[in-house]
């Protein structure tokens, strides 16, 4: 299986403590290939469906269904960083955002970390 920077998949992130996203989610891969191909884990960024946020943050970016490939607008919160084993990753992805979309998660990813 090919984990490739800019899918989406549904992944089950159970279990969480606190504050953090659970279930069955889409989560954006963002560690490069090179590390996706390799025995380590994937880092990710948790998406939640764009009706449970009403405002947009400089924390999240919200995805449209035709810029994800998913059938529902997304929010990607870029606060919400995991690194996840690739065995919690089913075959195929749901979806992919354009070089553009990821450009705008990394620039929120940027801000959340203060980089």
């Amino acid at each position: 299986m090919s984990i490739i920077r800019g899918e989406i998949y549904f992944v089950n992130l159970n279990p969480v403590k606190g504050r953090e996203q659970a279930g069955e989610r889409p989560v954006l891969v963002l560690s490069v290939d090179a590390i996706n191909k390799l025995p380590l884990v994937v880092a990710v960024v948790v998406g939640t469906k764009g009706e449970n946020i009403s405002r947009d943050y400089p924390t999240n970016v919200r995805v449209s269904p035709e810029d994800s490939g998913l059938t529902i607008e997304t929010i990607f919160l870029c606060f919400q960083i995991r690194s996840l084993d690739p065995k919690r990753f089913p075959e195929k992805p749901a979806g992919k955002v354009s070089g553009e979309v990821l450009e705008e998660v990394e620039m929120a990813v940027r801000y959340c970390l203060g980089l």
